[in-house]
């Protein structure tokens, strides 16, 4: 730090810089002393390391009085900045701490975006609305992975487990059914549940992200009619509500957000396991909150290492089109 040219050394005990002010605000270093609870030779000396820590003199002594020289009034500037950013640094921190302040960063599924995190959202915001979250929608399931394991967001929601993620650790949200959403001619036809195999002869619109690696985990993409194939998540939705094709979708997203379209479930089953990832150690209060609001085992449990890769059936064979 400097004044008036003056510089001044950066490795200042910043108790003795609230000594100083507090001699300069009593006018003695008997009524600082009183005022501080110590003993005022235990100030006088603190006084002096503070000198010898600038390597200036800050007082004139005459007898019992003290007067500040040229560098200790240059000096008195700063240190009053000094106390007063020490001041709000204790309670920027002390806000993070209560959740009156900070900010959250979370990596998000495309579909778990929409559903169900717009509801932990909002509940968040309401329990603790000083609290800023940031949340990305990085694509892929190993992509959230990723974002929290390089630090760039503190939670991932994700599907579980995840793949390559044995250094994170793990919280369960709960299983969504993944269904077949169509429009009401596509179904008109069709059982329910559909049989896995009869999804080979209907045109879909998959989205490039988590939905399409669900579908490419689960059916034989070598049968499967891909009508289009799309990043854009409301791009699909509107277009399975105009005919092109169907998709698939975790139901409770489906039922809000595709009004007119024909659910129907998959046998066998199609289920899902979403949840939390996080880095081991403690996580923020924020983080916690979040997790509180979730509802989600406050005891984590450690990421299961993936299976070694490889290509599921037909993957390797081409694909008809729509």
């Amino acid at each position: 730090m400097s004044s008036g040219g003056r510089s001044y050394s950066a490795g200042v005990d910043l108790r003795l810089v609230e000594y100083f002010v507090a001699v300069i605000d009593h006018g003695s270093v008997t009524r600082a002393a009183q005022a501080l609870y110590i003993a005022q030779p235990s100030l006088s000396q603190a006084i002096r390391s503070l000198e010898r820590q600038l390597g200036v003199q800050l007082f004139h002594r005459t007898g019992r009085q003290l007067v500040l020289t040229p560098d200790g009034e240059a000096f008195a500037a700063p240190a009053r900045r000094i106390l007063r950013d020490v001041e709000r640094a204790r309670k920027a921190a002390h806000d993070v701490r209560a959740l009156e302040s900070g900010q959250l960063d979370i990596a998000a599924l495309a579909t778990l975006a929409a559903h169900p995190l717009p509801e932990l959202a909002g509940e968040f915001h309401r329990r603790h609305p000083g609290v800023l979250l940031n949340v990305s929608d990085p694509g892929v399931s190993a992509r959230v992975v990723d974002e929290v394991r390089r630090g760039n967001a503190e939670l991932g929601l994700t599907k579980l487990p995840p793949q390559h993620s044995s250094s994170l650790l793990t919280r369960e949200l709960g299983t969504q059914e993944i269904v077949l959403v169509l429009p009401p001619a596509l179904a008109e036809q069709l059982p329910d549940p559909v049989p896995l195999a009869a999804v080979a002869g209907i045109p879909l619109v998959l989205e490039l992200t988590d939905t399409r690696t669900l579908v490419d985990d689960v059916l034989d993409t070598s049968a499967l009619t891909v009508a289009v194939e799309s990043a854009n998540r409301q791009a699909i939705w509107d277009l399975v509500a105009h005919g092109a094709g169907a998709t698939f979708l975790p139901r409770a997203l489906a039922e809000r957000e595709l009004h007119g379209a024909v659910l129907r479930s998959i046998t066998p089953e199609l289920r899902r396991s979403v949840g939390f990832v996080h880095r081991p150690g403690p996580l923020s209060p924020a983080a916690e909150a979040f997790l509180t609001v979730a509802g989600v085992s406050p005891a984590p449990s450690a990421g299961t290492p993936a299976p070694p890769e490889k290509a599921p059936p037909g993957r390797r064979a081409p694909r008809k089109r729509g």
